[in-house]
């Protein structure tokens, strides 16, 4: 599977972004898709996943209420950032896996990550 993640910009605090996660190579139908960022010295951290078939979404706990992770079709996922924060300022990749578990933990595909700056 191979993932391409957009949608990244500068953007005011306050503003909103939405994220963009496509596959080529494969369908995303049977993955869950798990979203993650990795602000400048820091370790990467997840953000949120959702479950290859939509019903089920997880988020870290920081940023429920703010981020939404949704799916559109077979090869899209998104992520929706609202009332953002310049400590959002970070670089987001998308990942896929099998399970949402695995998908939050350990993923085995990853796509390239896209900036995401929020300014005070």
């Amino acid at each position: 599977v191979q993932l391409q993640a957009s949608g990244g910009g500068l953007v005011q605090a306050g503003g909103s972004l939405r994220l963009s996660c496509a596959a080529s190579g494969r369908t995303l139908s049977t993955y869950a898709i798990a979203w993650f960022r990795q602000a400048p010295g820091k370790e990467r951290v997840f953000v949120a996943s959702i479950s290859w078939s939509g019903s089920s979404t997880n988020y870290a706990a920081s940023l429920k209420g703010r981020f939404t992770i949704s799916r559109e079709n077979a090869n899209m996922v998104y992520l929706q950032m609202n009332s953002l924060k310049p400590e959002d300022t970070a670089v987001y990749y998308c990942a896929a896996d099998r399970t949402m578990i695995a998908a939050m933990k350990r993923p085995d595909y990853w796509g390239q990550g896209t900036q995401v700056t929020v300014s005070s």
